[in-house]
């Protein structure tokens, strides 16, 4: 929806109830574009996990695309370095420049950035059959993305500039899942080379007191 947007445009509803409902365009041609710096926006904040002000904030002076680094001067934890991907370096390097304004993602106002990304999320979401999902979403889903390929909560915390280990705990249960997975992996390996799943034994006699009789459940 995003490649769409910045395109062909997303398809828009008219409300048949209003007055002016019978002069709107026909159904195939109900499109309207994306602002080209609020698509980047929103793909820098999928790809880096960053928060929504640390992104709309973000100054040309600050990135480092040699060493892959957004620095940034002023976070909701003070500086913070926001590390590059590949595929942020790529949609960094795609946007333009625009002269007298340092922002990377530029508003409508001379020098200013883009104050926020509510309509063109509101539209891409309603396209993607995604309503319900918060911009700030896509912060959880870097994290968890992060704790499923099991790097390690620290190392996420430090990603997303968390000053609280305990705010980085909620992903947890996702870090501990790769582990499930692998386990699993290798004892079905070592169950098959030994000749199949183990077999249980359970007592004929639940008497404790007296000697026991087993049998064998396959």
């Amino acid at each position: 929806m995003l490649r769409e947007g910045e395109t062909i445009g997303l398809p828009y509803e008219v409300d048949g109830s209003k007055p002016g409902a019978k002069h709107a365009p026909k159904l195939d041609n109900r499109r309207v574009k994306l602002d080209p710096f609020a698509v980047t926006a929103i793909w820098l904040l999928i790809l880096t996990g960053a928060r929504l002000r640390e992104i709309l904030d973000a100054q040309w002076q600050h990135v480092d695309l040699q060493r892959g680094i957004l620095f940034l001067q002023d976070s909701k934890t003070g500086r913070k370095p926001v590390y590059l991907s590949a595929a942020a370096q790529t949609v960094l390097g795609a946007v333009p420049k625009i002269e007298g304004n340092p922002h990377i993602i530029a508003g409508m106002k001379d020098g200013a950035p883009k104050a926020d990304l509510k309509k063109p999320w509101r539209a891409v979401t309603r396209a993607a059959g995604l309503q319900g999902v918060r911009i700030h979403d896509l912060r959880h889903s870097f994290a968890s993305i992060g704790a499923g390929a099991s790097l390690g909560l620290p190392i996420i915390g430090k990603l997303l500039g968390h000053s609280q280990a305990a705010t980085t705990q909620r992903y947890a249960h996702l870090d501990a899942d790769p582990m499930r997975r692998a386990a699993e992996t290798i004892g079905t390996t070592i169950a098959a080379a030994m000749g199949g799943t183990p077999s249980r034994v359970v007592p004929l006699n639940q008497n404790h007191g007296s000697r026991q009789a087993w049998r064998r459940l396959e």
